[in-house]
């Protein structure tokens, strides 16, 4: 999202919507073949000095065959990917009475893999990255109050044949909130590993208000919630934990 050029009066502009940083799948992902090749070579010497392990019989005991009926199919209520396989812009939460529609929130709320790649630092890095990570879709509500104050959430689904990667994609997310200074994080009730961040230090630029930010990050099934808070002033923890909670209920 481009700079909104200053007003004469740097009190009154609305603060630029910042970009988000990179993920750390592309440094996980070096550090772990580097870690996998030295684990290698170190296993190729240990096995060198060992005696041959004896093979088990090819033969197997024959197991029975189960008798009865199987188990009752789930209900609609019961299937969690009953609810997560529809329209997963209806489980984003709604936009507050009194709260305004962000301007760049897509007009019907979807976000495709090259839209979603766009909004890392590296681009041309984030897009193959998430093509591993089997995205699927993704969906996103955004709100304004006042001229400073906005929300930002997205679900992010993804297939998940191969690997957990809502898992994956809110561990990255939570790494880089961690690294960020001056800022403050709590567990989110109910959600296992989810974790909400405040940061105290705004980002600043001349010309501009001062920009403070919060964001809560959390995983459930296939799906990776990321949401942003960003005000002129400093967020409470208190805002970002109920928006967070509140979303985690939705799914």
């Amino acid at each position: 999202m481009p700079d909104v050029p200053a007003a004469s009066d740097a009190s009154d502009a609305a603060p630029p919507r910042p970009r988000r940083r990179g993920r750390t799948a592309l440094l996980i992902v070096g550090a772990a073949v580097l870690g996998l090749v030295a684990g290698t070579c170190g296993g190729y010497l240990v096995q060198a000095d060992r005696a041959p392990t004896k093979l088990p019989p090819l033969s197997q005991p024959t197991l029975p065959q189960g008798r009865g009926d199987g188990p009752e199919p789930l209900s609609a209520a019961q299937d969690r990917q009953v609810k997560t396989g529809g329209d997963l812009r209806k489980l984003l939460l709604k936009m507050p009475r009194g709260a305004k529609k962000a301007e760049w929130v897509p007009d019907d709320g979807w976000i495709d893999l090259a839209a979603y790649a766009e909004r890392f630092d590296k681009p041309r890095a984030a897009f193959p990255d998430l093509v591993g990570e089997e995205f699927r879709r993704a969906a996103e509500t955004s709100w304004k109050v006042g001229r400073t104050y906005s929300v930002e959430i997205e679900l992010v689904q993804f297939r998940q044949v191969d690997s957990i990667s809502a898992d994956d994609a809110n561990s990255d997310a939570q790494y880089w909130a961690d690294e960020k200074d001056h800022s403050h994080s709590w567990n989110i009730p109910g959600t296992g590993d989810g974790m909400a961040y405040v940061h105290d230090r705004p980002d600043t630029k001349p010309g501009y208000l001062p920009l403070y930010s919060a964001e809560a990050h959390a995983w459930r099934g296939d799906i990776a919630m990321e949401i942003w808070i960003y005000d002129s002033k400093p967020i409470p923890k208190k805002t970002i934990m109920d928006v967070a909670k509140r979303q985690m209920e939705q799914l």
